[in-house]
Order: structure tokens, then C-alpha cells, then sequence
């Protein structure tokens, strides 16, 4: 009990720090989307740490907290791909979450979700916005792959200095209590 109340608090203060950095915007395009100060790797750190179930969890409630600070939709399908399923996709961290570079590999990983879902609904709800001419589907993925590609790479260089890198992995040894495996005699 102790450690599931550990674990939904190491995710609840995830996801502020998720909302306060997302509030940081380095540039924000004009139809949604924008790049922040990283936050979508602390969205990513519930799945990276506990598995995909917390991390799904997680993602779930940053994208209803994400609505609720900033209700923008047009339809309840919007809604459910916007803001559930494309926020919901950062928990896919934790698909990795115990593999050699898991971290990396994990916040790729949900970053591909996360775009995929954006590129989704820019292809089914926002394609009169695309440029006479342009394929619609085309255009969806230049608009969203322009600031979850550049966030993203930001990130990987933040996580790629010792100092993060090294307290992320120190963190997540502190909630993770491995049994050692005895030997056989």
C-alpha cells in the first residue's frame, strides 16, 4: 500500500511540474502546439519509472488537467484523440521502462505516440486548414512533426548531460526495490 501511495504521489507532482513547464513556451504555433521547456519528459517519467499502466494513467490525467486549464475542442472525437489518446501516449515510456536505455528509447517511444495522435487529428478534424493545394495529410505532418520533433530533440540533449541522466536513473532506484534473485546452490 505504502508504495502504490509513493507512486501515485512521484506521478501526481510529475505531472505539475508537466503543466508548469508545458506553461513555459519557447514558441507556440498558431492552431495548438506548442515546444516547452520539456515538458513532456516529466509526463514520461510515471511510465519510465512504474510501467505502462502508471504511465498511462498519468498521461490520461495531464491531458484532462491540460483541457481543463485550456479547453480547446470542436468535437467530443477531438476532444478524445486531442487530449486523451495523444497525452495518454506519453505513458508508452513505460513499454521500456526496464530496458538498457530505457529512458531514451521510452521517451522516443511516446513521443511517436504522441505525435501520432496530433497527426491524426490534424488529418481528421483540422485538414480544411491545409494550404490550397496541400495534401491534407501532408500538412498535418509538418505541422505537428515541426514542435514535437523539436521539443523532443531538445530534451534527448538535456537528458543526454551526465547530471540528469544519472539523477533520473538515482531517482528511479530509490522507488524501485528490487528482490535479488538467489543463487542455486
Amino acid at each position: 500500500m505504502k508504495q502504490s501511495t509513493e507512486k501515485l504521489a512521484f506521478s501526481g507532482v510529475c505531472i505539475a511540474l508537466s503543466m508548469v513547464l508545458g506553461m513555459v513556451k519557447v514558441f507556440s504555433l498558431p492552431m495548438g502546439g506548442s515546444v516547452t521547456a520539456c515538458s513532456m519528459l516529466f509526463a514520461t517519467l510515471p511510465g519510465f519509472f512504474f510501467g505502462t499502466g502508471y504511465g498511462l494513467l498519468s498521461g490520461f490525467a495531464y491531458g484532462l488537467i491540460s483541457f481543463f486549464l485550456k479547453p480547446e475542442f470542436y468535437s467530443p472525437a477531438q476532444f478524445v484523440v486531442d487530449y486523451i489518446f495523444a497525452f495518454s501516449a506519453l505513458g508508452l515510456s513505460g513499454l521500456f521502462s526496464r530496458k538498457k536505455h530505457g529512458l531514451y528509447i521510452g521517451y522516443i517511444v511516446a513521443c511517436l505516440g504522441r505525435f501520432f495522435f496530433a497527426f491524426l487529428s490534424g488529418l481528421l478534424f483540422f485538414a480544411a486548414y491545409a494550404p490550397e493545394g496541400m495534401n491534407p495529410a501532408w500538412y498535418s505532418f509538418l505541422y505537428n512533426i515541426s514542435y514535437i520533433s523539436i521539443e523532443a530533440a531538445v530534451t534527448i540533449a538535456v537528458l543526454l548531460i551526465p547530471a540528469v541522466h544519472k539523477t533520473i536513473y538515482r531517482l528511479k532506484g530509490k522507488f524501485i526495490r528490487e528482490v535479488p534473485v538467489p543463487l542455486r546452490p
